[in-house]
C-alpha cells in the first residue's frame, strides 16, 4: 500500500503542481479556465483508460504471455519513474517559469484549443505514467486491493494539495518533498528491476545469472510484516538471483548519487572529465579480463556407450553423414537438425539397417531378447528359417560435440519365418530398438545438465557483464568527448549566488496566486 500511495501522491502532485500554476496564470490574466478543465478531464479519462488496457490484456493473456507482458510493463515503469525523477531533479527550479512561458504563448493563440492542449498533456505525461508504474507495482504487491487504496489515497491527497496551491493558502516546501520521495521511489524502482528480471526468467527471456545468492526467507517470512515491508514495498525476494541482485545494485547506486550528491561535492569541468575517462578505461579493462579469464566448463561425451542387451554401440561423424555400429550391424544416419537439452544434434535413419534372408534359431533368439515366441518348439521346428520382414521403424540419435547421447526407436519390425520344421508360416514382433544402458544415461545426464547449469551461470559474468561494461565505457567517453553546454558548467553549480537563486526561485514556485 505505501509505494502506491507515495506514486500516487507525487505523480499526482507534479500534475496537480502543474495544473495550478497554469490555471492560476491564467486566472491573473483574466483568461477563461474552461479549455484548461477540458484538457484535465480528456487526459485523466485516457490515462485511466489505458492503465484498464493493460490490466484486462493482460489477464485474457496465457501464463507465458502474462509474464512477458508483466516484464515489459515494469521495463516501461522503470523507465518512466527514473526519467521523471531526473526531469523533476534537474527542472524543479524552473518549472513556474517554463509553464507560466508555455501558459502565455497559448493565451496569445486566444483559443480554447490551445487551453485544452495545455491541460491535456500536462495531465496525460503524469497519468500514463502513473497508470504504467502503479500497473507494475500492483503486479509486485501482496496484496493488490490494498496497492489500489493505497493509489487512490496519495492521489487524493495529491488533488487536495494541488488545489491548496491553486487557491493560494498552502505552501509547500517542493524542494524537500520531491528529494525525500524521490529517494524513495528509487528503491521502489529498484525493487521493480528485480521484479523485472524475474519475470523475464519466467517468460523464457532471461536465461544468465539465475544462481540462487542468499536466503532471506528467515529475515521475510511469508505474511510477516518484514515481509510486506522488505517485498511489498521495497520489492526485494526472499530468494535473489544473482542478476537480480546485479540489477538493483546498478540501478541503486548511480540513481541515489544522483539524487543526494551535494552540488559543492561534484567535481569540476577538468576532474569529471578525467574522471570518465579513468571509469571507461577501467570498465574495458575489466571487461576484457572477464571475457579472457572466466572460464566455461565442457563436458566430454564419448562415442561409444553401453546398450541394454549387454552390446556396445559406436557412433561415427562424418560431416552430413554418420553412422551407428552395434557389432556388425550398421546403421547409416542421416538429415541432422538441431536438437535442445542435453544433445546438440538429433540424426535420423529409417528402418533398422540391413536384415539377414535366413536365421538360426540362436539368431532368432538375439532378436527376440533370448525368449522363444509362443507358439514356436524348438525341438520339433530347429531351423534354419527363410525370414520376411515388414519394417516401419524410424531411429533417432542423438548426439553432442559428436558423442553418443541416446538412441530413440519409433515404429515395428515385423518379422516372418518359414521352413525349418515349421508346418505354417509364423508372424510375430521383435524389439529392434537400441536402448542405451538406464544407469549409463542416467549418468551421463547428471554430467551434462550439471556442466551445462555451471556454463550457463558463468555466461553471465563471460559475456553480458563485459558487454553492460563496454556499453558503459561507452556512454562515459560519449559525455567526456562532448562539449559542455551553459547548465553542465559545474563551476556554475557550485556558485553560492546561483544556489540562492535556485533555493527562491523553488520555494516561490510553491505559492502561487
Amino acid at each position: 500500500m505505501l509505494p502506491t500511495f507515495v506514486i500516487g501522491l507525487r505523480e499526482g502532485l507534479e500534475a496537480a503542481l502543474i495544473v495550478s500554476i497554469i490555471a492560476t496564470f491564467l486566472r491573473r490574466n483574466g483568461a477563461p479556465l474552461r479549455g484548461l478543465w477540458v484538457g484535465v478531464g480528456a487526459g485523466i479519462g485516457l490515462s485511466i483508460a489505458v492503465g484498464v488496457a493493460l490490466r484486462l490484456l493482460e489477464q485474457a493473456l496465457p501464463q507465458r504471455q502474462q509474464e512477458m507482458l508483466e516484464c515489459v510493463i515494469g521495463v516501461i515503469a522503470i523507465v518512466f519513474v527514473t526519467g521523471m525523477i531526473r526531469w523533476m531533479h534537474t527542472h524543479a527550479r524552473t518549472l513556474k517559469g517554463d509553464l507560466e512561458q508555455a501558459a502565455a504563448a497559448a493565451l496569445s493563440a486566444g483559443t480554447m484549443t490551445a487551453m485544452a492542449v495545455m491541460g491535456f498533456l500536462a495531465v496525460l505525461r503524469e497519468g500514463f505514467e502513473t497508470s504504467v508504474f502503479l500497473l507494475a507495482t500492483i503486479q509486485n504487491a501482496t496484496s493488490a486491493p490494498a496497492a489500489i487504496l493505497g493509489a487512490l489515497l496519495g492521489l487524493a491527497i495529491a488533488i487536495g494539495l494541488g488545489w491548496g496551491i491553486f487557491a493560494g493558502g498552502l505552501r509547500l516546501n517542493l524542494k524537500t518533498f520531491f528529494q525525500v520521495t524521490g529517494v524513495f521511489l528509487v528503491f521502489v524502482a529498484a525493487g521493480l528491476v528485480m521484479f523485472a528480471l524475474r519475470t523475464g526468467h519466467e517468460a523464457g527471456w532471461v536465461t544468465v545469472g539465475q544462481a540462487h545468492t542468499v536466503d532471506l526467507s528467515w529475515l521475510i517470512p511469508n505474511g510477516s510484516v518484514r515481509s510486506a515491508v522488505i517485498t511489498g514495498i521495497l520489492g526485494i525476494p526472499a530468494d535473489p538471483r544473482v542478476i537480480e541482485v546485479l540489477g538493483w545494485l546498478a540501478y541503486l547506486v548511480p540513481m541515489l548519487a544522483m539524487l543526494l550528491l551535494p552540488a559543492t561535492a561534484r567535481p569540476g569541468a577538468r576532474l569529471a572529465r578525467r574522471l570518465r575517462l579513468g571509469g571507461a578505461i577501467a570498465a574495458l579493462a575489466v571487461a576484457a579480463a572477464l571475457f579472457a579469464l572466466v572460464p566455461l566448463p565442457e563436458v566430454e561425451v564419448p562415442a561409444r556407450a553401453p546398450l541394454a542387451d549387454g552390446r556396445t554401440a559406436e557412433l561415427s561423424v562424418d560431416g552430413r553423414s554418420a553412422s551407428l555400429s552395434v557389432g556388425e550391424d550398421r546403421i547409416e544416419l542421416g538429415d541432422p537438425t538441431g536438437h535442445a537439452g542435453n544433445a546438440d544434434t538429433a540424426w535420423h535413419a529409417t528402418g533398422a539397417g540391413a536384415l539377414p534372408g535366413s536365421l538360426t534359431a540362436a539368431d532368432l533368439l538375439t532378436y527376440t531378447g533370448d525368449r522363444v515366441p509362443v507358439g514356436l518348439d524348438l525341438t520339433t521346428a530347429p531351423g534354419p528359417y527363410e525370414t520376411r520382414w515388414t519394417d516401419t521403424t524410424r531411429a533417432t540419435v542423438l548426439t553432442r560435440d559428436d558423442g553418443l547421447v541416446d538412441v530413440r526407436s519409433t515404429g515395428r519390425l515385423l518379422l516372418t519365418i518359414e521352413g525349418g520344421g515349421l508346418t505354417s508360416p509364423r508372424t510375430f514382433t521383435v524389439d529392434p530398438a537400441l536402448q542405451i544402458d538406464a544407469a549409463y544415461a542416467s549418468g551421463l545426464a547428471d554430467k551434462i545438465r550439471s556442466a551445462d547449469a555451471t556454463a550457463h551461470d558463468r555466461l553471465l559474468w563471460k559475456r553480458w557483464v563485459p558487454v553492460a561494461l563496454i556499453l558503459l565505457a561507452g556512454l562515459l567517453l560519449w559525455q567526456s568527448l562532448r562539449r559542455p553546454g551553459r547548465g553542465n558548467d559545474p563551476r556554475a553549480l557550485n556558485d553560492p549566488a546561483r544556489e540562492v537563486r535556485q533555493e527562491s526561485s523553488v520555494k516561490g514556485s510553491t505559492h502561487v496566486a
